[in-house]
C-alpha cells in the first residue's frame, strides 16, 4: 500500500506517546522538530528518554497505558512492543477520530513517519512506503548534502516576497522564476 504524502499543521494538537525506549525517543526527538505539545505514558524510560523529556520538560506519566488515555489527543504513536497493545489501542483511536502510528506494525497505523531533511522552512520527506526504511535514510542522507547553505535565507526572501506582492499570474511567475534561478545556481557549483 502507498501512502499519501501530507504535512501536518500540529498546532493546538495534542500527541501522545506510549512507550519510553530507544523508537519512542526517535518518534520524540523528530516531533520535537514540529511541536512541543507532547506527552508520555510509559513504565520505564531510556536514559535518552528520560533526558529528552527533562531538557523539553515535557509531561510524563510512569505507567501503563490505560483505555481512555487518548480521548484528548489528536496523533498517538505506539511505541512499544505489545502487539496486542498496538491493536487496541489503533481500535480505540478510531472512536477518538484521533491518528495513530503502531511503530513496525503497518497494519495499525494511519500514517508513518517518513525519513526527512528539515532546515528551517524546508522540509524533505521521502519514503518507500515501509519497503526499506533503510533506502529512505539513506537517500535522505544524500539529499542533506545537496541542499546549498544559503536555503534558509533564500526561502525567508520567497517569503517575505509572497507576503508583500499583489497575488496573481505575475507574481506567480516572478517567484517561479526566482526558484529557477536559485537552483541553477546552485546546480553550477
Amino acid at each position: 500500500m502507498a501512502y499519501f504524502p501530507a504535512f501536518l499543521k500540529l498546532d493546538d494538537k495534542k500527541i501522545l506517546i506510549v512507550g519510553g525506549g530507544y523508537i519512542a525517543y526517535e518518534k520524540l526527538d523528530h516531533l520535537l522538530d514540529f511541536t512541543k505539545d507532547i506527552e508520555v505514558i510509559a513504565l520505564d524510560l531510556s536514559d535518552e528518554m528520560r533526558a529528552r523529556i527533562e531538557k523539553e520538560d515535557i509531561p510524563y506519566s510512569q505507567r501503563a497505558y490505560k483505555v481512555g488515555d487518548i480521548k484528548d489527543f489528536t496523533v498517538v504513536i505506539v511505541a512499544v512492543d505489545d502487539i496486542p497493545l498496538q491493536a487496541d489501542i489503533f481500535k480505540e483511536s478510531k472512536s477518538y477520530n484521533c491518528l495513530c502510528n503502531s511503530v513496525d506494525s503497518v497494519d495499525y497505523c494511519d500514517f508513518i513517519f517518513p525519513s526527512y531533511v528539515k532546515k528551517d522552512d524546508l522540509t524533505i520527506a521521502i519514503s518507500t512506503s515501509g519497503a526499506s526504511p533503510a533506502m529512505a535514510k539513506r537517500l535522505r542522507m544524500y539529499l542533506q548534502e545537496l541542499i546549498p547553505e544559503g536555503i534558509s535565507e533564500f526561502l525567508s526572501e520567497m517569503k517575505d516576497l509572497r507576503r508583500t506582492l499583489p497575488k496573481g499570474k505575475e507574481r506567480m511567475q516572478m517567484l517561479d522564476e526566482k526558484a529557477k534561478n536559485y537552483i541553477e545556481s546552485w546546480k553550477n557549483r
